[in-house]
């Protein structure tokens, strides 16, 4: 099976985490500010919080930015469940906004239709590694003092009109899963220029309290303070470890994805049934996912059998995502349903993710071509 994403270990990973096991601290210790330090370069931002995973960055932005019960925050519909959740562990209130049909990205001008009087965040989701169009976002946030979060956990490595996605919105969020861009196992980053909003989520990974161990043993100190409720939502120093040797080789990992992806739509272009998402001439995706659009009135198969006929062939293709705003949680307890988005309700009909990696060989991606053409054309 050609998996839709994997990780991509090496002996350089291998030997970082064993110095870590191999030294006196497994967690709190020096390597989660290195790992941090570096991340905020690469994304050019001046700071960088590590925490357990991307669901805990996205809550751990929720936190910063105060929000609570009588708010409102912004999200797209078409997205990871945790993109609304997070709202949802805050006390809030998800605002689902329906998405472009070209590019499955947050519409800015429905983002403006929802808008009130309560509406304190919108989270934009940089959908299978496209950025979102962040200037249009801003134009409507920055006026009305309402914050802008970036869900980047899908893209890690792309850029927005020359500038690194992490640096473009007022918090941005990132995932290191297995199947991202790099991986520290499970483990999440947020990024922000502003200190303040940093100390807070430093304090809130860790139950709420001023300092860590590795701080109070370095002033010779045992006293601490926990100032506000937070969570243990620490990342190891073996995982920074394995982030940091990942993060060298990220710009060649990118490399790798987009000629896939040139591949894929060389080979799609073909195909008048199948058509992949399309990309804005002024960003670079980062491509977590190569995800198509398929025309099913023009097959004679829907696409739970083209599915199963890809898998049954090795291609491990996968579907990105049911619309949130249709999962039974959201329709019990909100009120949502069908209807609401209309653009993504429709689209989630057509997709499939392809298998998309830097592991892939240029085998691979034959494989999956001819399995598609095969299928399609027979």
């Amino acid at each position: 099976m050609i998996p839709y994403g994997r990780q991509q270990i090496d002996e350089d990973d291998i030997r970082a985490v064993i110095e870590v096991l191999r030294s006196d601290w497994l967690t709190t210790g020096p390597k989660v500010a290195e790992f941090e330090t570096e991340f905020a370069r690469q994304v050019g931002t001046s700071e960088a919080v590590a925490v357990s995973n991307g669901t805990a960055a996205l809550h751990t932005a929720m936190h910063a930015l105060g929000i609570g019960p009588e708010d409102e925050v912004i999200v797209p519909t078409m997205t990871f469940a945790a993109t609304a959740n997070c709202v949802v562990f805050q006390g809030a209130t998800p605002v689902f906004v329906d998405v472009d049909p070209d590019k499955l990205l947050i519409d800015p001008d429905r983002v403006e239709e929802k808008i009130t009087s309560r509406t304190k965040a919108v989270i934009a989701m940089d959908y299978a590694g496209h950025p979102a169009d962040y200037g249009a976002l801003k134009t409507i946030t920055e006026d009305r003092g309402i914050a802008l979060v970036a869900d980047a956990c899908h893209a890690l490595g792309a850029l927005y009109k020359t500038r690194a996605v992490g640096s473009l919105a007022t918090l941005t969020t990132f995932s290191f899963h297995p199947v991202k861009h790099i991986t520290t196992a499970e483990g999440g980053m947020v990024t922000t220029s502003e200190p303040m909003l940093a100390l807070r989520m430093r304090n809130f990974r860790n139950h709420g309290i001023t300092s860590d161990h590795y701080q109070r043993e370095a002033q010779g100190s045992w006293f601490y303070e926990m100032v506000e409720l937070g969570y243990n939502y620490r990342l190891t120093d073996l995982q920074c470890a394995l982030g940091i040797s990942q993060l060298r080789k990220l710009r060649a990992w990118i490399d790798r994805r987009q000629s896939i992806a040139q591949q894929y739509r060389q080979f799609f272009s073909r195909l008048p049934a199948v058509k992949p998402l399309s990309v804005a001439e002024f960003v670079e995706n980062a491509y977590h996912l190569f995800v198509v659009r398929i025309d099913f009135s023009k097959l004679s198969f829907d696409r739970a059998t083209l599915f199963t006929e890809l898998r049954g062939r090795g291609v491990g293709v996968n579907v990105h995502y049911i619309p949130v705003h249709l999962h039974p949680f959201y329709r019990n307890n909100f009120g949502t349903g069908p209807g609401l988005c209309p653009v993504a309700e429709a689209a989630y009909e057509e997709i499939l993710s392809l298998p998309m990696h830097a592991g892939m060989t240029d085998e691979d991606v034959e494989t999956v071509c001819l399995a598609f053409r095969d299928l399609i054309e027979n």
